[in-house]
């Protein structure tokens, strides 16, 4: 018999980007900002609340506090400035999800600070120490620098994309370089089952900022179910 292919699919949201309501009924984790690179005390409170009336899971988004750029352009902290930045962030989000009687499971940094952490093992370090202190799992790309700071200090979770092109190195293709992104469902859903099967992915992540967002989540969704996957949380 088949093995039946269990995937979660995660989605960031809480970032103002309005889409959050019609998304939530589709995925199983959802990525909350933490209020620095979008959203805000209100977004946040919105999204987990419409995560707890779904059953979806909840996890961290935290990233750089820079929404001119929505957390996409790196910075070069000190480390207890890094540190601090991410601990106050799960904190913060912590206690709003403690607050409606949920619990934060994991966390996923966001943006530029997803990329420098899978890339430089310094950030990486300094994100698994504010991960420790909560003692979440923490999401990232598989076989990065991430993947190997986590190793006996917190759980880590291997993620990959549906909307995202991937280098040979395994690395994203940059946002700002052509054909960057995956718009047609059918190759995502492709690309979905590489990942789970040759690279060891746990969770499928779909952008929640994209404008084509709930169009593109509802068809890869609808694929993935037809071809007899099951969609659950990993946490």
């Amino acid at each position: 018999m088949k093995d039946i292919m269990e995937i979660d699919l995660n989605a960031d949201l809480g970032e103002g980007a309005g889409f959050d309501a019609e998304l939530m009924p589709l995925i199983t984790s959802a990525n909350v900002c933490c209020g620095l690179h979008a959203g805000g005390p209100l977004e946040i409170a919105k999204t987990l609340t419409l995560a707890r009336k779904f059953g979806v899971s909840v996890g961290a988004h935290p990233g750089y506090a820079d929404r001119e750029n929505f957390g996409r352009r790196e910075f070069e902290l000190g480390n207890q400035e890094l540190v601090s930045l991410c601990v106050y962030q799960l904190g913060a989000l912590d206690a709003m999800a403690s607050a409606l009687g949920l619990v934060v499971g994991y966390v996923k940094p966001h943006g530029a600070l997803y990329n420098q952490a899978c890339r430089d093992r310094r950030v990486a370090d300094l994100f698994v120490i504010a991960a420790a202190q909560f003692g979440l799992p923490v999401l990232g790309l598989p076989n990065s620098e991430l993947a190997e700071a986590c190793v006996d200090r917190v759980p880590f979770v291997p993620e990959g994309f549906a909307d995202r092109r991937y280098r040979a190195d395994g690395s994203l293709v940059p946002r700002t370089e052509p054909d960057a992104f995956v718009h047609d469902p059918e190759e995502a859903v492709k690309q979905v089952e590489w990942l789970v099967r040759d690279k060891g992915v746990r969770t499928i992540c779909v952008h929640g900022d994209n404008p084509q967002a709930v169009a593109f989540t509802k068809a890869v969704r609808e694929t993935l179910l037809e071809r007899g996957c099951a969609l659950k949380a990993f946490a």
